[in-house]
This record gives C-alpha cells, structure tokens and sequence, in this order.
C-alpha cells in the first residue's frame, strides 16, 4: 500500500510480437540498433494506393500458442493477443493454475477489431452471397473478442474488459487494468493492446484522408519519419504488446520480481477535432499533467518521454508543445523519442508495444533512438535522440498515446528496485 492507502501495482511479465521480432528480447535488441521494420507489402498488393510500405509481423506461427482448432477460429488480432499473454505470463512465471482466476482479468485494447475479416465477409456477401460468409465472422472481428479469446485461453474468470479509443487504445487499457486491481477488483491483469488491420479496406481508408506515408516507397525503411522536416505521414503497421501486472503484495507472495511500478495514468478528450490534435496539445498537455499528479510526482522528475508521435505533420508539432507546456525548461534536458520510427504505427496496438519498450529502456539502461531524424522541423526542437541509441539512468519514463476524436491516455513508470 502506499501512504494514501492506495494499493501498488506492478508490471512482473511482458510479451510481444513487432515488426521487428516476435519476442521482447529480439524485438528490443533490433530497437536499440536502430533497425527499421518498415517493407514492402508483402502480402497484400498495393499498387493502387499511394503507400506502398508496412509494418508487418513476419514468421508467426500461431499454434506456438494455441491448438490448431483455436486458432482457426480466432481472428488474427485475437491470436496476437492470446501470444503475446502467453509470453507474458511465462516471463512472469505465473501459471494460472495456481492463483485465484476468479480475481484475474485482462483489459485489452484494439482499434477496430477484425478489419481484415470485415472485408473478407464484404467481398463474400456481394460475389456469391450473404449466406456463404464464414459462420464465425461476428465472433472473428468482434473488437471484444481479443480479450475473450485470452480468457479462453488462460481461464481468467475475473473483471475483463476492452478499450477502443483508437490509436491510445493499448495505453488507456493498461491505466484502465491498473485502476481495477487499485479499487480490488482483481490482484492480477493482463493489459496491453493490439492490432492486426492490414488490408485493402485499411489501406484505402488511410490512404483517402492522406494520412500515410508515401515519399519513400523505394526505400521502406527511411518511411517512417517522426519529427523530420520531411515526414509525411505514418507508416501502417500491426503487432502486439501486453503486459502482467499484479499488487506488489500478490507478486511478492508468490516470489515474482517486478519489473516496474505504474505510478500514475492520466486520460483526457481535446474536443476538437475528429483526425487532427489540439493545435496547441493543450488536450495532451491535461492527460500528461493528470498522469504527473497521479504519480505524486514532479514534471522534473521525469527522465523520458517515450512519445506518441506518428510522424504527422501537426501531431508531432502538437505533442512537441504539450510536452514544453507540461515541463517548462525542463523539456529541454529530457530525451523524447518515437519508437514509430521503426515499427511504424500500430494503431491500437502502439501502445502496448511502446509500453513495453519503456520498461526495457528503464531495465536495460538503454534508450532507443528515433531513427530517419535528419533534418528535425522547425518547431521540433527537443532532444528526440536521433539516429543512435543512447545510454540512460532513467527511473521515472511517461508514455503518450492520442488517437483520433481526440482521445488522449499517459502512463507514468516507475523502476523498481528492490
């Protein structure tokens, strides 16, 4: 318990799958070398559309996680979500059949479900028939049933829920996990965020609001360019990222080390624009300064900023001033970098995966890099860490994710030593 009485939570396992690996320890080792896991499509023609890059999860076998028959009947944003708790739970060392599943949940979040399937079933209804669509279809693309699957799955018979809040989804379904086992609704969730969206019905929506990338189609992996002069747009991209997170006292009990604490997790609305920020970030500037307050800490207490940032002409501007709002001189002297810049946008799964990264940048002393920044823009003038890696003592790290309509989510971590 803290001071005020509120029950302490702890991050004790991680999983996921990124364009640039399919594990935290391979995706974390391509991260702090600078890699990009931006390519070509691989498995969808682009031709007609103006981006013809992508974030794309390579090798994933899903019976390494689940019966064939399971599988089968899952969407693929499902099977994301029940991988990446399966490795969630091994690194944690929590088997499910040793703790009250009764008191055990998840919160997941998801932009929108099964898009991928939503096409399919559109493509099948207008060519032979509404009655030839697959039996399971609403049961596939169901936003909710990423998290259904995982209880499935782990028999987690506790508080579940899903968040859909768009590309904040992920980092609102952590706080959102958080804030249960705070009141003692559970002792232990399984929270994070994941996305599987890549298909032409995707492409084309993106691609008529001129959101994507498409200056550098010939070279996939210099697409990606958060806080550039010459960013044009984020690069599409799916994966997951989840996370184990208990009461202190249940991780100590059963001899689990956490990994870190999550101190505080603001959430807040700009009421403003449908698929653009605040111009000044003043909505991201509120959700970072309920984050900072719940934490109980000092804006200058904050060692890194791990940024939404989708490398969007007004986004990267805006979130740039809320973060000089919020810190004042201190931005000044604080790395802020784009994990985007390497695995492009995720969507609804960024920010688990990005949650993730932040914890290992605190664990691992490293912090990695925000890479294709050559020429920051004019009003980018913080320390984004470009290019290369960088090492760094960081013991408190805020995380941002803002989505469309304005939905704003701020995690504040804490490292926890013993």
């Amino acid at each position: 318990m803290t001071s005020n009485g509120r029950r302490r939570v702890v991050i004790t396992g991680m999983g996921a799958l990124t364009p640039l690996g399919n594990s935290v320890d391979e995706f974390w080792e391509a991260a702090i070398a600078g890699k990009s896991g931006i390519r070509p499509f691989q498995e969808l023609d682009a031709s007609d559309y103006p981006c013809h890059v992508v974030g794309e999860i390579l090798d994933f076998e899903p019976t390494d996680y689940m019966d064939r028959r399971s599988s089968r009947r899952m969407a693929r944003f499902s099977q994301f979500a029940v991988a990446t708790a399966r490795q969630a739970a091994e690194a944690a060392h929590l088997d499910p059949e040793a703790i009250d599943l009764d008191r055990a949940g998840i919160v997941l979040g998801n932009g929108g479900g099964g898009y991928p399937n939503v096409e399919q079933a559109g493509r099948t209804m207008l060519e032979r028939g509404g009655m030839k669509i697959d039996p399971l279809y609403v049961a596939k693309w169901l936003p909710n049933m990423a998290a259904a699957n995982v209880t499935i799955q782990l028999g987690l018979r506790g508080y579940t829920n899903t968040v859909v809040t768009a590309c904040a989804s992920g980092t609102q379904a952590i706080g959102e996990a958080v804030e249960v086992i705070r009141r003692g609704d559970a002792d232990v969730m399984f929270a994070g965020g994941t996305e599987a969206g890549i298909c032409e019905l995707g492409l084309a929506g993106f691609s008529a609001m001129r959101a994507l990338t498409t200056s550098y189609n010939g070279e996939p992996e210099r697409a990606s360019r958060p806080f550039d002069r010459d960013r044009d747009g984020f690069a599409p991209a799916e994966g997951a990222g989840m996370m184990v997170l208990e009461t202190l006292e249940h991780a100590q009990a059963r001899g689990a080390t956490p990994l870190a604490e999550v101190r505080g997790y603001g959430v807040s609305a700009d009421a403003t624009y449908l698929v653009a920020p605040s111009d000044g970030g003043e909505g991201a500037a509120h959700a970072m300064r309920l984050a900072i307050e719940d934490a109980g800490v000092a804006p200058e207490q904050i060692d890194y900023v791990s940024a939404h940032a989708t490398a969007t002409e007004v986004g990267d501007v805006a979130e740039t001033k809320a973060i000089k709002t919020v810190f004042g001189e201190h931005a000044y002297r604080t790395p802020v970098t784009s994990l985007k810049s390497q695995i492009g946008h995720l969507l609804g799964g960024s920010g688990g995966v990005e949650t993730v990264a932040a914890v290992q940048t605190m664990l691992t002393g490293q912090i990695a890099p925000t890479i294709n920044l050559e020429h920051p823009a004019d009003e980018c003038d913080l320390d984004y860490v470009p290019l290369e890696s960088r090492a760094i003592d960081a013991r408190l790290v805020m995380k941002n994710s803002f989505g469309f309509g304005g939905q704003n989510a701020v995690l504040v971590l804490e490292r926890f030593d013993v």
